[in-house]
């Protein structure tokens, strides 16, 4: 019998990553069991919005582990998109680190952003409320990626499919979070509507179009 030599690509830095996003699902579960619980769920039911929501805790050590859980996977996921489809050329663990790098900031300004936005319409309740839902459904949709980033490392490199899939999952998860959040936000939207399509213009649409126009070019 012949022997196949297999070359695998080197992913022991990918591995890390792994590592380092189960530790964070540990350390929440372990820590925070009961909100934990809830959380998993979020997708088939509000329970975790409608009993965590109420403290008006948006910067909390469960919230923080699981935005850590989305960047780290987030990251690798548009790490292995560019790979896949030859965007920007041969890509090294650096690259990942500027995307990762790139991702958090983002996330940072914007929900500053969205704070002052807050303060200066006098609304920072229905705000906080907003974006903890919003948030929560973000980080959520961090174990799809989680998955596909599994799948795309060791048992299906480069796969097409298996990308856009989980860019169809990643959207269906945020799009079940908005429903939600204009559901349960629906009198305060109603009221407040202008300033509700200008948030959603200045600081949901306008970044996507101007990565996309950066992307285009």
């Amino acid at each position: 019998m012949e022997s196949i030599t297999r070359v695998f690509n080197n992913v022991d830095w990918v591995t890390a990553i792994f590592v380092v996003s189960l530790f964070v699902l540990v350390l929440s579960k372990t820590f925070f069991y009961h909100k934990f619980i809830n959380f998993v769920a979020l997708p088939f039911n509000n329970k975790y919005i409608f009993l965590h929501s109420k403290k008006h805790i948006l910067f909390n050590w469960f919230n923080v582990l699981w935005s850590v859980f989305l960047w780290l996977n987030v990251a690798l996921f548009v790490y292995y998109l560019l790979s896949i489809f030859k965007i920007g050329g041969t890509l090294t663990p650096i690259n990942y680190l500027y995307i990762f790098a790139i991702i958090s900031l983002f996330v940072v300004v914007k929900l500053v952003l969205q704070f002052i936005n807050s303060f200066i319409f006098n609304a920072e309740t229905a705000i906080v409320h907003i974006v903890f839902n919003k948030v929560s459904y973000q980080n959520y949709s961090g174990l799809v990626l989680f998955v596909a980033n599994i799948f795309l490392t060791y048992i299906t490199p480069y796969s097409e499919l298996v990308a856009y899939l989980a860019l169809v999952l990643f959207i269906v998860v945020l799009c079940i979070g908005w429903v939600n959040l204009l559901r349960i936000h629906r009198n305060f939207i109603t009221v407040n509507f202008f300033y509700f399509i200008l948030y959603l213009c200045a600081l949901e649409i306008s970044p996507f179009v101007i990565i996309g126009s950066y992307l285009k070019y």
